[in-house]
Parts: C-alpha cells; structure tokens; sequence
C-alpha cells in the first residue's frame, strides 16, 4: 500500500470517528448531563494526551498572557460549547439531522472569517455558504416524523458556531502551537471549566447510565485520542488540500450511523441536505479551503 493511500485511509478513518461523535453524544444525552459527560470526556482523555507528550518528546510552549487568554476562550467555545451543545441539542433532535447540520462547519468557519476578520469571498465560498445554508434549511424547518426539532437544531447549530470560533481564534494566538501540544492544553483547560458547572448540575443525584458513561469513554478514546492519531498520521502523508476533502466524510458517516446503530429513519430531506452540505464542503476544499482540518483536533 502506498504512502498516500495510507493517507487516505487515515484521514477517512478519523472523520468516521468525528461523525461517530453524533452517536455518542445522543447515547450520552439519554443519561449524562452535558458539562457532567464533558468533564469526564476530558477527564479520560487527558491522561493518553499526557502520555503521547512524554511518548513524542513533545513540550508545552512558553505561553504570553494573551495567548493564554485566547487558549481559555478556545477552550470554552470549541471545546466545552461544542460538546454541551451537541449533547444538549441531540437530546431534543435526532443524530441524522445533527449530523448534517455539522457538516456545515467548514463553511461556517469560512463565513466568521468574513465577518468579523473582513476577508474578502471568493465566488466559491460564497456558492459553498449558499449550499450550506440550503442543506440545513432543508432539515431544520422540517422536524417530526425522523425525531427532528426546531430547538434541537438550533442547538447543533449553535454547537458548529462554537468550533468555528476556536478556528477563528487560533489564527489570534502570537506563539504556534504544535497540534499535540494544542489538543493536550484544550483538553486540560476544558476539563477544569467544564468541571466548575457540572458540580451544579448534581451528576450524583442524576444516577449514572452505564450505557452513557460507555459512550463517554468511547468519545473521550476513539475520536478525542484516536481521532487525533489518525488524522495528523494522514495528514502527513498527502497535501493540505487533499485533507480538507475528507472533511465531508464526517457528516455522512453521523447520517450512516445513525440509521445503522440508533435505527433512526433517514428521509428525503436528510438525503437532500446531506447532498448539499457535501457539495459546499467538496466545493469549498477545491477552492483551497482548509478550515475544515481542525475539525479533528478538538473532537
């Protein structure tokens, strides 16, 4: 097998772990509250993050006061929101609509660019937004019969508007961080803020799911820790662009896996929406978007 096949296995591995991300969180909304799974997904994950640390020889960076703002801002968006939005929005709508609605982060990324950096759009973002934004439309104001609903998408929203801040304020940080580095201090910062909230949800008093914290434990190992392992030893091995196309895999794989594995129905609109958000993510990685390629790194 060649070099960059090898790649392309890699990277498509760790976007069926991102679109995994979806089941998990729909497991765990059924017996966890949000900040409480969070803190123990972080929990369980920092330790192996530690662990690859000593194993690469890698070391934390020498860190301003700024940039250790824009790290705890990071950490509370793209990390905590992320995650208690998913959780909270999937116990109110199904995976196969959130699943859609995440794939839209590539190009939500590249429209907060715009918005609050001023970069100037080019034809082809601004046909991948249009997409985009008719894939979710097509799912969001359709709720009922697949277990969709209005509030629920909102929330998945809301959770890829989060990750495409942590996208936006990593082009902030003064000082590179290497990924290892970034995904081991996101993860210790989003372990200590999540902690603070989930005292006052009373996890104790809530009982434990077993079924919930597998799936905690699962989302913590396989696409936090596993996830991050297959996407940068497949990114190392084909261009930057080739990258950024496997970001469309994701969706499709929370869509698949929701049918496969929760037994939820998968309609026209889904289909239809899923059509669009890959087209917008397809056309925007072709046009040399890479925003998308961070998607790995906090799930």
């Amino acid at each position: 097998m060649s070099r960059r096949v090898q790649g392309y296995l890699y990277l498509a591995l760790a976007m069926v772990t991102v679109g995994s991300t979806v089941i998990a969180s729909k497991l765990i909304a059924s017996g966890l509250p949000p900040f409480t799974a969070t803190a123990l997904r972080f929990a369980l994950a920092l330790p192996f993050f530690f662990v690859l640390m000593r194993a690469s020889g890698a070391r934390l960076p020498k860190l301003s006061g700024y940039d250790r703002l824009i790290l705890f801002i990071q950490a509370g968006a793209g990390s905590v929101g992320y995650t208690t939005l998913l959780i909270s929005g999937l116990s109110l709508t199904s995976a196969a609509y959130a699943g859609v609605i995440i794939g839209t982060l590539p190009v939500v990324s590249a429209a907060i660019s715009i918005l609050l950096l001023g970069e100037r759009p080019q034809p082809a973002l601004l046909l991948a937004v249009a997409l985009a934004a008719a894939g979710v439309f097509s799912i969001a104001f359709a709720p009922g019969a697949a277990g969709g609903s209005l509030a629920g998408n909102a929330l998945i929203f809301l959770a890829v508007v989060c990750e495409g801040l942590f996208i936006l304020l990593n082009k902030r940080l003064k000082t590179e961080i290497a990924p290892l580095a970034q995904s081991t201090l996101m993860t210790g910062i989003g372990l200590v803020v999540s902690a603070v909230p989930a005292v006052f949800e009373a996890p104790l008093a809530h009982g434990f799911s077993p079924g919930a914290f597998a799936a905690v434990a699962y989302y913590a190992l396989v696409p936090t820790v596993g996830g991050f392992l297959l996407w940068y030893a497949g990114a190392e091995r084909v261009s930057g662009t080739e990258a950024s196309l496997f970001t469309a895999l994701a969706p499709v794989s929370a869509v698949i896996l929701a049918f496969a594995v929760l037994g939820e129905a998968v309609g026209l609109n889904q289909i239809a929406g899923i059509g669009c958000v890959l087209a917008a993510v397809l056309g925007l990685a072709f046009a040399g978007g890479r925003a998308g390629t961070k998607l790995i790194e906090e799930r």
